[in-house]
This record gives structure tokens, C-alpha cells and sequence, in this order.
């Protein structure tokens, strides 16, 4: 075998045994989960893998066959070429030798570059991968099978609600993400309301428009009201144990009290349910879409201490609080 041809050969297997090696920390390092969400969106390249990864423990046993084949070939033919000088160290050399090139540009420089890079080598070198599996495949497949009796299906592995908040916040300011800074805001908002409690959104009673049912409605309760500006007004009792329900405003609209004065009681009031102070907000939500209310009493040891509102909620999920046409009258006033 002449020199060219030597250092021919040795190049290609240390090529082949790049992509093995790359492929190895590649293909592991890929999560199935996030495969096969991709796979789903229709990623071409994740369609490909997901495959291979998921039957994980041939692919890595066809892997690791293929490159200690390569490898013992890479020694095999330099220790041929050193040998050939005569000289008295050429095992030596010929070892060192060997293990420099394998470790360098077999192991060190492909895995940097792969792991950078794994779903897009990962996918460019699918086909290659299910060859090797192919040609090992008697010796690969009897691995396979004792890896999965020893150590089992890999298990899904789920973001806690910390980590989820941490991940989409690192799109916030960040040119690569399709989230812009207030769907980012939106999104860690909803993660926390879990943590947090109505207590922490509930305006207090003493600042709470409200009136009791055996209030008479005539021209200046009216015109008392629309002072105040308030859509919905929660009718309690006086000793703020029990709500009869919400009375709205729009529903006063036809009806002249200037002439017939009448009582809170006779009125149409919307049913509503009184919720407690240490409900999580995530539940609060839920109350909202069942109750079909916007305004819910909140209660504390059996005594309305206040109330909130879908708008408290949504206040607190994108993090600014909402300005209406009645907030910007109340402060010029």
C-alpha cells in the first residue's frame, strides 16, 4: 500500500469516525418530546430522527459498534505504515499517533461541532445511521434488547412551573424569538396565578360602591350612581354577611324612578357567587367561566371582605392595570 493511498485511508475512517462520534452526543442529546412536537408543527428533519431516537438504544449501539470498527481500522493502518520504517519505537508511535488523530478530529472537534448543531447533523446523516444499523444489526439489536430489559423506556421528563416561567422568559428581548415582549409577559403572568391568592387582587369593602337591597332607588340614587361610575354594584346586606346578587346599571336604563321609586329588592339583580379570600387565581378563572359574572363578592370567615373583578384578574396577567373611561373621570375629578 503506497503512502498516499495509507494516508487516504486513514483520513476517510477518521472522517466516518467523526460522524459516528458526532452522532453519538447529537442524536442522545435531543429530547423525544420536543421531537415529536416539532414532528407535529411538520418539521421535515425532526420527521426523520424521531425514529432513530426514539429507538435510542440500537441507534447507540450501532453507533459505538461502527466506530470501535473504525477506530481499531484507524490503528490497524497506521501501525502498518509505522512499522514498515523498522524502527525500534514504531508501536509506540504508531499508538500515540493513532490516539491523537482519533481523540482530536474523531471525538473532540466532531462532538463540539454536532452538539451546536444536533437535530440538523442528526438528520443529514439519518440515512448513513440506518445503514449502520443495518450492517450491525446482529450484533446491535441483541444490545438493543438488554439495554431495554436493564434499563427500561425513557421517562418524559415535564417542566415544573418555575422552569416553564424561566424558559419564556428567556424570549424576552431575544432578536431569535417568534414571542414578542408582551405575549412574553402575557404567558409569565398565567404561570403565576397559581401562586398567588384573591386576597392579593380584592378591593377592600371600604372602597366597594355598594348598596343594600331595601335601598330605594328614585332621581338622586340615580344621579348618585352615575357619580360613582360604577357598571355593576353588588347589593349586600348590612351586616356584609350575605350578597343577593349585582345589580347593573344598563338595566336601569328605561326606567323612570323620578315617577316610581322603587326598592333595590323589586329590581332585577344577577345572581353571583362569593368566593373566599385564599382561592388561587388559576381557580378564580375557573369561577369566572362558570359563574358568567364579572364581579364576585370575597369572603372571609363567613364575611364579605370585599370584591373582585375579571378585570383585577386579566390586571394581573399582563402585569399592567387597565385604564378605563370612568378610571381617567375619577382621577381629573
Amino acid at each position: 500500500m503506497t503512502l498516499v493511498l495509507q494516508i487516504a485511508v486513514v483520513i476517510m475512517l477518521l472522517v466516518f469516525s467523526a460522524i459516528c462520534s458526532g452522532l453519538n452526543i447529537s442524536l442522545m442529546s435531543l429530547g423525544v418530546a420536543d421531537l415529536k412536537r416539532q414532528a407535529k408543527l411538520g418539521s421535515i428533519t425532526a420527521i426523520r430522527v424521531l425514529p432513530l431516537r426514539i429507538n435510542s438504544n440500537l441507534s447507540l449501539a450501532s453507533i459505538i459498534l461502527s466506530n470501535v470498527a473504525v477506530i481499531s481500522a484507524i490503528s490497524l493502518v497506521i501501525d502498518h505504515f509505522i512499522s514498515g520504517q523498522s524502527h525500534i519505537w514504531s508501536g509506540i508511535v504508531a499508538g500515540l499517533l493513532s490516539t491523537i488523530l482519533i481523540v482530536l478530529f474523531g471525538e473532540i472537534f466532531p462532538q463540539a461541532l454536532f452538539s451546536r448543531h444536533a437535530l440538523s447533523f442528526t438528520s443529514r446523516f439519518s440515512g448513513l445511521l440506518k445503514l449502520m444499523i443495518i450492517t450491525t444489526y446482529p450484533l446491535s439489536k441483541p444490545l438493543q434488547l438488554l439495554l431495554d430489559r436493564l434499563f427500561g423506556d425513557e421517562t418524559t421528563r415535564l417542566h415544573s412551573r418555575r422552569e416553564l416561567g424561566i424558559l419564556i422568559g428567556e424570549h424576552f428581548d431575544n432578536n431569535q424569538s417568534e414571542l414578542d415582549e408582551d405575549e412574553v409577559e402575557i404567558m409569565q403572568g398565567a404561570l403565576a396565578l397559581s401562586e398567588k391568592t384573591v386576597r392579593e387582587i380584592t378591593t377592600k369593602v371600604s372602597q366597594v360602591y355598594w348598596i343594600e337591597p331595601d335601598t330605594m332607588i328614585d332621581d338622586k340614587k340615580i344621579d348618585e350612581i352615575k357619580q360613582v361610575g360604577r357598571s355593576r354594584i353588588p347589593v349586600f346586606d348590612h351586616s356584609l354577611t350575605r350578597c343577593y346578587g349585582v345589580l347593573l346599571m344598563k338595566d336601569l336604563v328605561d326606567l323612570d324612578f323620578d315617577r316610581n321609586p322603587q326598592p333595590v329588592s323589586e329590581l332585577v339583580l344577577h345572581p353571583t357567587k362569593v368566593i373566599g379570600s385564599k382561592t388561587a387565581l388559576d381557580t378564580l378563572f375557573r369561577k369566572f367561566i362558570i359563574s358568567g359574572t364579572h364581579l364576585l363578592p370575597v369572603e372571609r370567615d363567613d364575611k364579605i371582605i370585599g370584591i373582585v373583578t375579571i378585570e383585577d384578574l386579566l390586571e394581573e396577567i399582563v402585569g399592567h392595570e387597565i385604564v378605563d373611561e370612568t378610571d381617567h373621570r375619577t382621577k381629573r375629578q
